[in-house]
């Protein structure tokens, strides 16, 4: 091996196939979706809006060892269109022009101390493994190191039809710098309380038929009713075990819009809980942006509950190709995140 130099990893014709010593895969192109919406003209004489073209492929399994047998069942963060993307967009004209020889030289993004308060929600509807779909909410409470998060479930990739909501509270430590990924920051959750709201008669029959004592009140539960499922220790149907430590990994960034970004760890992709140091994240999830106002933006939030992406004519947007989305039904169950 040399600097510089190309070598080839794959070869059908000579039967060379190195990929594995690398752990490098392809599973990514399994699962794939194509999305679209529409972003207003920023200009302010210009009116109207632009197509913005996104690509999501199928997610990468946390644990190295199972990079090269796992079939996706999720989506990493989406890739966009090199002639229909957000605007402004330093990377992509970079990233555009790059080759092997001449990798991307990305410019730096400003990094924000890790101080944790206020609100931050996501920013577009979620894909987890497991084909798991949700929006979330929290709350951090700097002065007493307090936590809030609100936990959005559903049953579509559009997150327009809820299955149920999950609030959970408690309480975190004071972060340290990660010696393992630079620019992070580590910390660790611990949860003490948690509710649980039902939204539909799919998820009220499965907590109704839950090993009584296993997950609140045996046979009590009932669509839009909230539920403390504290004195019960959680929910074993749900994957709730209360009280637990995880250990987490953040990062704050702003975006091109000076918009603050919060970027909180990877959910391992076998559905186990970070419950170790040895388990915390390494990378993270689609980054939380932070709410202007607390109260009237998450009144907002609810009340919207993410209606979907549209075009300029009124039409949903998101366009599944038809494999990946008779995967979603053919897989679908739940289990908290």
């Amino acid at each position: 091996w040399a600097p510089g130099a190309l070598y080839e990893l794959l070869s059908a014709k000579t039967e060379r196939d190195c990929t594995a010593a690398l752990g490098f895969a392809m599973h990514e192109l399994s699962l794939v979706r194509v999305e679209q919406h529409y972003q207003p003209l920023l200009q302010p004489q210009q009116s109207g809006s632009q197509l913005v073209e996104e690509l999501y492929l199928g997610d990468i399994h946390t644990d190295w060892d199972e990079r090269l047998h796992y079939r996706p069942t999720g989506y990493q963060r989406p890739m966009q269109s090199a002639v229909h993307h957000v605007h402004p967009c330093p990377a992509c004209g970079i990233i555009y022009r790059a080759d092997e020889h001449h990798p991307p030289i990305l410019p730096a993004r400003a990094q924000l101390p890790m101080q944790l308060s206020g609100s931050w929600v996501s920013t577009h509807c979620e894909v987890r493994p497991a084909v798991l779909f949700l929006t979330r909410y929290f709350i951090f409470h700097g002065n007493n190191h307090t936590w809030e998060g609100y936990y959005y479930h559903y049953s579509d990739p559009l997150c327009q039809q809820p299955t149920f909501t999950i609030y959970a509270s408690g309480h975190y430590t004071q972060g340290i710098p990660s010696s393992k990924v630079r620019g992070g920051t580590e910390l660790a959750f611990k949860v003490t309380q948690a509710r649980v709201t039902p939204m539909d008669q799919v998820t009220v029959t499965m907590l109704n038929s839950s090993e009584p004592g296993s997950c609140g009140l045996t046979s009590s539960w009932r669509a839009g009713v909230e539920q403390d499922i504290t004195p019960s220790n959680g929910c074993l149907a749900l994957g709730i075990k209360l009280p637990h430590t995880e250990y987490e990994l953040f990062r704050m960034e702003q975006d091109t819009e000076d918009r603050s970004l919060l970027y909180v760890g990877e959910r391992p992709t076998d559905g186990s809980s970070p419950d170790s140091p040895e388990k915390r994240p390494t990378s993270y999830q689609a980054p939380l942006i932070q709410c202007a106002g607390a109260s009237e933006e998450f009144s907002n939030y609810v009340s919207l509950k993410y209606s979907g992406r549209k075009d300029a004519n009124g039409n949903e947007a998101l366009k599944p190709l038809p494999v990946a989305f008779l995967l979603f039904v053919a897989l679908l169950f739940l289990r908290w995140d």
